[in-house]
């Protein structure tokens, strides 16, 4: 599993599955949020599957989806903003690719002043 580094506090991946979640409490993350809708792709863990594993290990977790191709309004903002504010850092954050989690960042960082 590849991630990359956003912030101090924030990197992104594309989908993990139930076994990265070691690795990423390994790295020293604290925190997870799914930012990809379940049933996108067929074959794709849900975010309650993965949400159990995560909150197993001991790390927070979120679920803010946001559809593939789609604009960041300024609800998915706002979500992702109270996710961020919610979960201890380091927060490792993940969709298909990792662009929508960025871009989710970037516009949250907005909000956030």
């Amino acid at each position: 599993m590849e991630y990359r580094q956003i912030s101090d506090d924030y990197s992104v991946s594309g989908q993990i599955t139930t076994e990265d979640v070691a690795t990423i409490k390994a790295a020293g993350f604290k925190g997870v949020i799914c930012n990809r809708p379940d049933n996108e792709q067929p074959g794709q863990p849900s975010a309650a599957e993965i949400r159990q594993v995560v909150e197993a290990a001991g790390l927070g977790f979120r679920h803010v989806p946001m559809v593939s191709g789609q604009p960041v309004t300024m609800e998915d903002a706002e979500a992702m903003a109270t996710a961020l504010d919610e979960l201890e850092g380091p927060v490792f954050a993940y969709c298909r690719s990792g662009a929508r989690s960025t871009n989710l960042f970037l516009a949250a960082q907005q909000i956030r002043g």
